[in-house]
């Protein structure tokens, strides 16, 4: 098993995969060789089959995990077993269509507001002012905010793409306040003994401390920042080809579930019930005799 691991890293590494993924397919396959306690190459296809069966009934897995085992499993199937297996018959879990949690700009302020120090307030201010995943904003380092362009510049985001979003006037002013308190050197968001990035544990801590002391119910996460950015700016009035570009999204179709949300496209449509009072009445047809 040690060589075949050393051979899904290498050709995972060729392909140029992030150590993050390398580290999740290798851990899919594993818990594979462990449910069935043999080595992975006397595993056979219904195996596989009844491995994803156990995920979904027994340890009832969310479809991303799901998904995640399903890409894993074909990718050391068919690159390092190099089996001459259908990997069609190895499907993927349906995603479950569901619109994302978003807060209201009161909502917003609040949150910001309630941020029980510098720190947290800079953490969750600079996913809502630049839209940015949690691993987005972890990894910022201080280069990376550019003052005189007025941008942030994102290295590496999801798909391992570079991009530019802007930086907001008020941000920059806290985060100067930020860097007077903390003196950051390196990273942007970093632990002052270690000087490593904070774990994803500290962002999502600041962000549940904020959201509870600003008397928030709703079930959101640090990632809901991002998704409020988004609407925020589609209610706004701005085009959502620029937030695609903002978001760093491939397709616009990903960009575009936020339709579903704006308020201003939910309102713009009357409803019928409210067209009632607009239409003619007509007398009823009189009777025959």
């Amino acid at each position: 098993m040690v060589q075949l691991r050393e051979r899904m890293v290498e050709a995972m590494q060729i392909r140029g995969y992030s150590p993050v993924t390398i580290e999740t397919y290798v851990r899919c396959v594993r818990n594979l060789c462990e449910h069935y306690q043999k080595p992975p190459g006397r595993i056979t296809l219904d195996e596989v089959n009844r491995f994803q069966h156990h995920l979904t009934a027994k340890r009832k897995l969310a479809y991303s995990f799901f998904n995640q085992h399903v890409v894993a499993i074909r990718f050391f199937v068919r690159e390092v077993l190099r089996k001459d297996w259908d990997v069609r018959r190895i499907p993927y879990q349906k995603k479950p269509k569901k619109l994302p949690e978003v807060l209201s700009v009161d909502e917003v302020r609040r949150l910001l507001e309630a941020a029980t120090s510098m720190r947290d307030r800079a953490m969750v201010t600079t996913a809502y002012a630049a839209g940015l995943r949690l691993g987005e904003v972890r990894r910022l380092r201080v280069r990376d905010i550019d003052s005189r362009r007025m941008v942030i510049r994102v290295e590496q985001g999801k798909g391992r793409k570079d991009r530019y979003v802007m930086l907001s006037k008020a941000l920059l002013e806290l985060l100067r306040e930020y860097f007077k308190a903390h003196h950051p050197t390196g990273w942007l968001f970093a632990h002052p003994r270690t000087d490593s990035p904070y774990s994803d544990g500290i962002f999502q801590d600041a962000f549940h401390r904020a959201r509870r002391a600003a008397g928030i119910k709703k079930k959101v996460t640090f990632h809901s920042l991002r998704h409020s950015f988004a609407t925020h700016l589609l209610e706004a009035g701005t085009d959502i080809r620029r937030i695609q570009v903002l978001l760093g999204h491939r397709s616009v179709a990903t960009t575009q579930v936020y339709t579903h949300i704006a308020s201003n496209f939910l309102n713009s449509t009357p409803s019928p019930l409210d067209l009632m009072d607009q239409q003619p009445v007509t007398s009823s047809p009189a009777p025959q005799s």
